[in-house]
């Protein structure tokens, strides 16, 4: 009783089932995220950060995000990154008011926009990136880059509901607190109200700012830290990669992980490995043949595939 708790679903009902269920007294403990209320949109800023030490991890995680969200992996590749990069370490420049994601398209628009944020860099190599290698780049592949780029960004920006959410400086709750202050985050990520690729994509932040404020926490004497519990539905559309460092480590900063999903062919490889080679307990209802045979070294010998 009275521990906190986040609880990510992607279908609504089970969350509004639990919202019906807190105690009074718990009340103003409740965050309730949902993107569908566009009356009160809510500050979702992946880099929004704290420290310089999260500008690196929000960056990847964010370059990882549009990897996830692609149908074809192989139309990022190394300059998408490379020019993302750069471009977001530049909007990170002032922490006290970062840029968003949404920002992103006009950073390669707007030359003005440019030279505002670049009189608070202090990073050489970023710096080197726009006054060596952008400054030498044509308007045409300028213009190329910036398609390449609004044919991965642009599907949320110019949504009116996602730009409202992500286009806001500041995150309208501080995932740090929500963790130590035992907080309950209902987050409703509707596909049916918000859309398939727009829920992922907020899931995706959502569970990437959870992994930093945990990892942040390093900083807290373990007798401090209390124990905080994520629930994802479906969690296979709302991790990236960084899902095997936080079942891996998570654990030493008290953040207790419950994911559910439907069969085992719904995981990429990495993500499966990082999830039978770190989780202690198993709840497996009624599956189908292949997932069977592949469970059943890990209950042996109580249980067969036959069972």
């Amino acid at each position: 009783l009275g521990n906190g708790f986040c609880l990510i679903d992607p279908h609504g009902d089970f969350v509004e089932y639990v919202l019906q269920h807190i105690p009074k007294e718990r009340a103003e403990d409740v965050i309730y995220f949902n993107p569908s209320d566009t009356e009160r949109p809510i500050g979702l800023n992946m880099i929004d950060i704290n420290s310089e030490e999260q500008k690196d991890f929000a960056t990847q995680e964010m370059i990882s995000i549009f990897y996830k969200l692609v149908t074809d992996p192989s139309m990022i590749g190394p300059m998408f990154e490379h020019n993302m990069r750069n471009v977001m370490l530049t909007l990170m420049a002032d922490m006290e008011n970062t840029g968003t994601i949404a920002e992103i398209p006009r950073m390669f628009t707007d030359d003005e926009f440019v030279k505002q944020w670049k009189k608070k860099l202090t990073d050489p190599m970023v710096l080197a990136f726009w006054d060596k290698e952008m400054a030498k780049t044509s308007d045409f592949h300028k213009s190329e880059m910036l398609g390449y780029l609004i044919s991965k960004v642009g599907r949320f920006v110019e949504n009116a509901m996602i730009r409202n959410i992500i286009g806001q400086t500041h995150s309208g709750f501080n995932f740090r607190e929500v963790m130590d202050k035992k907080k309950i985050l209902l987050v409703n990520l509707a596909k049916g109200l918000v859309g398939e690729i727009n829920s992922n994509l907020l899931g995706l932040i959502i569970v990437s700012k959870l992994q930093m404020a945990a990892l942040e926490r390093a900083s807290l004497p373990e007798d401090q830290r209390h124990d905080f519990y994520l629930y994802i539905d479906e969690f296979q559309n709302v991790t990236t990669d960084s899902i095997a460092s936080i079942l891996s480590e998570a654990r030493k900063y008290r953040l207790s992980l419950n994911i559910a999903h439907q069969y085992i062919n719904q995981l990429e490889e990495n993500i499966k490995n990082a999830v039978f080679g770190n989780v202690g307990s198993m709840a497996v209802f009624r599956v189908g043949t292949e997932d069977a045979t592949f469970l059943e070294p890990k209950f042996k010998p109580q249980f067969t595939a036959h069972d």
